[in-house]
């Protein structure tokens, strides 16, 4: 099984500070987590223009909810978790929980 953690990021002060500070700082201090199996990043698109949407959205994906858990008691992962406060002036909601894959009739 997975355990995902899934963290949106709403709209920063500067989007382009945020961009820069994600890319070149955050993403590689959170690419060092041990225990950590896949990493994916997306801007998320609204379907309905009306309803606001997270800036930013990283999905973290670990073995177990133990494997995260180990991961973010790491120093790797303590650098990781106070480096949001730096740059994510928007606020950052972090979620997690245990995926279940659910089959796709065709």
């Amino acid at each position: 099984m997975v355990h995902r953690l899934v963290v949106s990021y709403g709209q920063p002060d500067d989007p382009a500070a945020f961009d820069a500070h994600y890319r070149d700082t955050h993403a590689p201090l959170a690419t060092r987590m041990p225990g950590l199996v896949r990493y994916t990043v997306g801007a998320p698109q609204a379907l309905d223009p009306a309803q606001p949407t997270p800036y930013l959205v990283a999905e973290l994906d670990f073995d177990s909810e133990q494997a995260m858990g180990a991961a973010f008691a790491s120093e790797e992962g303590r650098a990781a978790a106070g480096d949001v406060a730096t740059f994510a002036t928007g606020g950052a909601t972090m979620t997690h929980y245990e995926v279940t894959e659910v089959p796709v009739s065709r």
